[in-house]
């Protein structure tokens, strides 16, 4: 029987080559198969994993100790390129992460803490959030976190079976009391409000978080409440998907008073969205000067500037221009709010960057930054806004996988092309039969009123 090298030789010497060849590249993949490899959709025979990284770097990665990050969320890159040239190596080497597709939740001991956030001011909310409540804490004797100020909604003390309930709660109040290490994971009740609410109660590691859609427009939020019950367990269980919402990490410095030597702490802030810097209440336009990583890239005039997480594209960057980015691409997208200028369009830079936003010395006022809609502080000219992507992403729990999930929300939030269908063709021939019919009597009838020559 004839071997596939030679269908492909046409003579010996032909042959001999190839399989001379074929050695070598087998005693190139023994050598680089002994490294570590990642998984990835490309057939691991034509990969070249990195090297793993010391003990030292991974420990730095994990304690969040590194300004930036490199990549996010996207599967590591080959770091070898042909037969002599791969990357410098240095400590702040290309984090090696696993394929988006392949992470899942895992429990490396039984979650025993759930935070229930509840939408506020909303009375629809208060029976699923007495169901779950009462599931969590007498069928499966968890430890149920709320926040203060949802015990105090008196309507809750129309539900009887509520007040067993109510003395086995752990209570807390935002912004006071810290939950670090105390959630093993959370479940919301509501719209995307309390997913962004959820993220900003932790500016480190943030627990998974399991989304219920009870609130207005769902976008984030891909759970549905009628068997609650299944899905929660399935989570419990560790059969759940997840998708990793990058944070942005804002650094708020002021300018420092030469006279007084008045340094003040600078103010940090994460964000799930995006974070806004506008000219505010002013009715001037904005100056605002735009660099990345130290090198100044542009100068702003308009109403603002938009920096924003592939999760807060399909949030206010899409109303003002920009494209909707899925959650799992490591990227910053920068978006002009009513730019001075029709050439300034939308751009998208790596995760890994750094961006500084300051007022220009020039500027006729100060700016106004706000934080996923929230705590909007004054910049003034010399003060600096650092923006670049956190190493604390926002575990939010799948209720089919990453990619049905954003596809579904597009469709059924953003109603993202929808549109009515082309008539086929049959119909269309029936139209086309129909018109010339049509052109033929009006024709005929035409002919025949016209007047005889006389």
């Amino acid at each position: 029987m004839l071997s596939m090298d030679s269908l492909w030789c046409g003579s010996e010497s032909e042959l001999s080559t190839l399989r001379l060849c074929k050695s070598a590249i087998e005693r190139t993949e023994y050598r680089l198969s002994r490294r570590k490899t990642t998984k990835s959709l490309i057939p691991q025979g034509l990969l070249h994993a990195p090297e793993p990284q010391p003990t030292k770097s991974h420990r730095q990665r994990r304690s969040g100790t590194w300004p930036r990050t490199r990549s996010l969320n996207a599967p590591s890159p080959i770091q070898q390129f042909g037969p002599c040239g791969r990357i410098m190596k240095n400590s702040a080497m290309v984090m090696q992460i696993q394929d988006p597709a392949s992470q899942r939740l895992t429990w490396y001991k039984p979650p025993l803490t759930v935070l229930v956030i509840k939408k506020v001011h909303d009375a629809t909310i208060l029976t699923p959030f007495v169901q779950l409540v009462h599931w969590l804490v007498h069928d499966k004797s968890m430890v149920v976190f709320v926040e203060a100020a949802v015990l105090d909604d008196t309507l809750l003390a129309e539900y009887g079976d509520f007040t067993s309930v109510r003395e086995r709660l752990m209570t807390f109040r935002a912004g006071t009391d810290d939950l670090t290490d105390k959630i093993d994971f959370i479940i919301c009740l509501g719209g995307d409000g309390t997913l962004l609410h959820a993220s900003s109660l932790f500016q480190q590691s943030v627990p998974p978080v399991m989304a219920f859609h009870l609130g207005s427009l769902g976008f984030l939020t891909p759970f549905e409440f009628n068997n609650f019950q299944e899905q929660v367990m399935n989570v419990l269980e560790g059969h759940a998907a997840l998708t990793l919402r990058s944070r942005l990490q804002c650094v708020v410095l002021r300018k420092s008073n030469d006279l007084t030597k008045d340094k003040k702490k600078p103010t940090t802030i994460l964000v799930l969205n995006e974070v806004v810097v506008d000219r505010g209440p002013s009715p001037y336009l904005s100056n605002i000067d735009l660099f990345l990583d130290g090198k100044h890239i542009t100068s702003v005039q308009g109403d603002g500037l938009i920096v924003s997480t592939p999760t807060g594209s399909t949030a206010y960057a899409v109303a003002a221009g920009a494209s909707m980015i899925h959650p799992s691409v490591p990227a910053i997208m920068v978006t002009p709010i009513c730019p001075h200028s029709l050439s300034f369009r939308p751009i998208v830079v790596p995760a890994g960057v750094e961006l500084k936003i300051t007022p220009s010395l020039e500027a006729r006022t100060p700016a106004s930054v706000s934080f996923d809609g929230r705590s909007q502080l004054t910049l003034s000219p010399g003060d600096s806004l650092y923006v670049t992507t956190s190493v604390y992403p926002v575990p939010s729990i799948c209720a089919q996988d990453q990619i049905s999930d954003w596809f579904d929300s597009l469709a059924e939030c953003l109603h993202w092309n929808v549109r009515k269908k082309q008539k086929q063709m049959d119909e269309m021939s029936d139209m086309t039969h129909s018109s010339s019919d049509t052109l033929e009597e009006l024709e005929s009838n035409h002919h025949d009123e016209r007047p005889t020559d006389t």
